[in-house]
């Protein structure tokens, strides 16, 4: 199968997911110090990505994500895995397994720039994981 070039929308959705499903284990234990170490570790695993990935998570504007609570930020990203990964398997079969390592990789990477997996972390990453896996 050939693969199809992803509309920005699409694009938009992979890197909604993937910065958000970051944010969402960034933000399961709190510390300003923290976040920003844990977002260097992270942007360097995205800035890895190769392909059609590489592509989303490295062009455009960063995602806009709710600033509520963590359940409004889970109600967008969440979804927004399932989905890229439908899109990518839909145009871009290849590049399914790259989306879910690479995200899956930075948001490990995430958890253990500072001192280590929290409980918290661990489902953030859990619920992450299910959304990568689950048709939407």
């Amino acid at each position: 199968m050939m693969e199809q070039r992803l509309t920005d929308e699409e694009l938009s959705v992979l890197k909604t997911g993937a910065f958000g499903a970051v944010y969402l284990v960034s933000n399961a234990e709190p510390g300003i110090f923290a976040m920003i170490r844990e977002s260097f570790a992270a942007s360097e695993v995205l800035g890895e990505a190769s392909g059609v990935v590489r592509q989303a998570l490295t062009t455009g504007p960063l995602p806009r994500l709710p600033q509520d609570s963590t359940l409004a930020v889970e109600s967008v990203v969440l979804p927004a895995l399932s989905r890229a990964v439908d899109v990518l398997r839909a145009k871009s079969p290849g590049e399914v397994a790259v989306y879910r390592e690479v995200v899956l990789a930075a948001t490990d990477r995430v958890a253990r720039a500072h001192g280590g997996i929290t409980p918290a972390e661990a489902a953030a990453i859990e619920r992450v994981g299910k959304a990568l896996t689950t048709r939407s």
